[in-house]
């Protein structure tokens, strides 16, 4: 046998090439692994938790006289805490990552599928709906910042088309991503239907005829631009105190158009009165009369 062939012999240290000095001495601000697929158990409130695939994303920071980080120990993290991952777990998680690493600055994503159940508004016909949701912290120091973020798909129906309109209006479908910073532990499922409540109608997986009319009427009875949408969106989270921040994305894919129509918004509570200019603006607006 060659001695390529061979293991490690017993007693013989093998050189750590990730550690040796680089002397480009340039510090990389993230660097770890990639789109590892994972299980993983989140909080469900109709049964306790459900069991979902999460995509991991992991990374920390690089101090710049090291060559390279040690990729096989992000692995040797997920192992440890592959029964306890969630959002209580996550600040646990990084600290490990930090300590195992020996960085300064930890990252962590995890994007998973959640279902829940719906039934359909009239006929009550149960079926899955999944939501595409996103854990995600960062620990620098002694600092930690969650995150949590979720992709509702809506329906929009157009408010100049109903009223321009002889007869019907153009509708389409959407996708509202709302990412919170919190106080409090919240239900998932909160989050989504504040989501749904705010467009001209939500979307089922299964509709039957009278179901389908419902949501039809519901929505022209709705009409939603995507700057309604974002800020009805914003209206209700800025009324739960437990949202510290959030951004709120809203895009509908046009029906009519080739293109997507987009709106786009964030907000940071503070403590005081707001000004004169709303509370999501963070510059006063100039006096200034602008022209076409």
């Amino acid at each position: 046998m060659a001695k390529s062939e061979l293991g490690p012999t017993p007693g013989v240290s093998m050189a750590d090439v990730q550690n040796q000095f680089d002397s480009r001495r340039i510090k990389i601000d993230q660097v770890g692994v990639k789109k590892i697929r994972y299980p993983i158990n989140v909080k469900d409130r109709a049964h306790g938790s459900q069991r979902t695939v999460a995509t991991v994303n992991m990374y920390v920071e690089l101090p710049h006289h090291h060559k390279g980080t040690h990729m096989s120990r992000f692995i040797e993290v997920l192992a440890v805490h592959r029964h306890s991952i969630a959002t209580s777990t996550i600040p646990s998680i990084l600290m490990d990552m930090k300590t195992r690493l020996q960085a300064e600055a930890a990252h962590l994503e995890l994007t998973f599928p959640f279902f829940m159940e719906k039934a359909a508004p009239v006929t009550g016909a149960l079926s899955l709906m999944e939501y595409s949701c996103v854990l995600a912290g960062i620990q620098s120091g002694e600092e930690t910042d969650l995150t949590v973020s979720v992709c509702v798909p809506i329906t929009t129906l157009c408010p100049c088309s109903r009223e321009i309109s002889a007869y019907g209006a153009h509708n389409q479908r959407g996708e509202v991503t709302v990412k919170v910073r919190y106080k409090q532990f919240f239900w998932m499922e909160d989050l989504i239907r504040l989501v749904e409540s705010s467009a001209s109608s939500e979307v089922y997986s299964l509709l039957k005829r009278a179901d389908e009319k419902l949501v039809t009427e519901r929505a022209y009875d709705n009409p939603r631009f995507v700057e309604d949408v974002v800020r009805e969106v914003a209206v209700k989270l800025m009324a739960d105190e437990n949202y510290t921040w959030f951004s709120v994305a809203a895009e509908n894919f046009e029906s009519i158009h080739n293109h997507s129509a987009y709106a786009f918004l964030e907000y940071q509570r503070t403590e005081g009165p707001q000004d004169d200019h709303g509370p999501l603006n963070g510059k006063k607006e100039s006096q200034e009369v602008k022209k076409d």
